[in-house]
C-alpha cells in the first residue's frame, strides 16, 4: 500500500507561486476577484438602452465593464452594479437613447487590447473612488 505525498513536502507548482511584489504601472491593471463579472453587469444594465448606432453597443458595454472592474479592484473586491453606475455617470451615459457622440470615446476598444489598456489607464483613481488613499 502506498501513502499519499504529504502537502508540506510537495514542491510548489510554478503557476501557484506568487511574487511578493507584483508589477505595477501603466498597462499592468489592478487585479480583483471576479473582474469578468463587471462585463455581465454592464451588459444587463445597458441592455434596455437604445443606441443611435447599434454597432456602438459592444464598445460601450466593454468600456463600462472595464472601468467598473478597475473601480472594484481599487477597493479590493469583486464588481457590483454600483461600479457600473459610477462608470456610466463618469462618461455621462444617461437616458434611454445613447447618441453616437456620447459613444465616440469608446470607439474601437472592443477590437484592440492595447486600446482597452489605454482607455482604462486614462481613468484616474480619484475619478472612480474620490478620497481613496493607495496603500
Amino acid at each position: 500500500m502506498s501513502t499519499a505525498t504529504p502537502e508540506l513536502a510537495r514542491v510548489p507548482k510554478a503557476g501557484l507561486q506568487r511574487s511578493a511584489h507584483p508589477p505595477t504601472g501603466v498597462s499592468y491593471g489592478t487585479p480583483a476577484p471576479g473582474e469578468g463579472y463587471a462585463l455581465t453587469i454592464a451588459h444587463h444594465v445597458l441592455g434596455p438602452f437604445s443606441f443611435e448606432h447599434e454597432h456602438d453597443r459592444h464598445d460601450v458595454e466593454l468600456g463600462i465593464g472595464l472601468v467598473a472592474a478597475k473601480r472594484a479592484s481599487i477597493v479590493g473586491r469583486g464588481p457590483i452594479p454600483s461600479d457600473v453606475k459610477v462608470a456610466m455617470e463618469l462618461f455621462g451615459l444617461e437616458g434611454p437613447i445613447l447618441r453616437h457622440e456620447q459613444c465616440a470615446k469608446f470607439a474601437g476598444i472592443a477590437h484592440s487590447y492595447v486600446a482597452q489598456r489605454r482607455f482604462v489607464d486614462a481613468v484616474s483613481v480619484d475619478e472612480l473612488v474620490p478620497g481613496h488613499v493607495s496603500p
